[in-house]
């Protein structure tokens, strides 16, 4: 086992914590949020008629992740739609520990700036338990990904799950790690 501690998570321990523990008056180092898992989701809409397509976004989220991405597959037959249960509708991979922390470093400090006209993530995205998603418009914002050699432009839903209660800490908690959130609308 190495000693290698991702950036993010040495700031997080050093920096972080601390600020939380102050601002919620938060009595033991264990209270204070933490991420739990990052979980990056690509939807295809025709991966069954276009295999190719489905295979090329199993590789870019496996690009992007360094981490194998599965398929995931339809849970029931919608006929509106020409699917069947277990027929592919997309991709999706789930980190924990070091690649996790390393992909939201990647996330926020190289992929975010090279989104045009950025001014901020959404504020408004919270699930009410202290968890955290949203949606990129085009898979083309992350570096590893050779323009060139992409099927289609396609988007994807990245989830971050927190320890936090409520989404005041959750908020608090990513600002901290060094999300861009948008200015609050009073």
């Amino acid at each position: 086992m190495s000693d290698y501690t991702p950036r993010l998570k040495a700031k997080y321990t050093a920096e972080v914590v601390p600020v939380l523990m102050k601002k919620f008056e938060y009595k033991s180092t264990m209270q204070v949020p933490a991420l739990k898992k990052i979980t990056l989701n690509m939807g295809l809409g025709k991966a069954k008629e276009e295999p190719r397509r489905l295979e090329a976004a199993v590789n870019e989220l496996t690009i992007i992740s360094g981490q194998k991405a599965v398929i995931t597959k339809a849970k029931k037959a919608i006929s509106n739609f020409k699917l069947r249960a277990g027929d592919p509708v997309g991709a999706r991979v789930t980190l924990h520990g070091k690649n996790m922390w390393e992909f939201l470093d990647r996330f926020v400090s190289i992929a975010l700036p090279r989104v045009r006209d950025f001014n901020g993530v959404p504020n408004r995205s919270f699930d009410g338990r202290g968890n955290y998603s949203l949606g990129i418009k085009e898979q083309i914002i992350f570096p590893e990904i050779d323009y060139d050699k992409i099927e289609g432009v396609n988007g994807m839903d990245i989830s971050i799950t927190t320890s936090a209660t409520t989404d005041e800490e959750a908020y608090e908690l990513l600002t901290a790690l060094g999300i861009p959130f948008r200015r609050k609308q009073e």
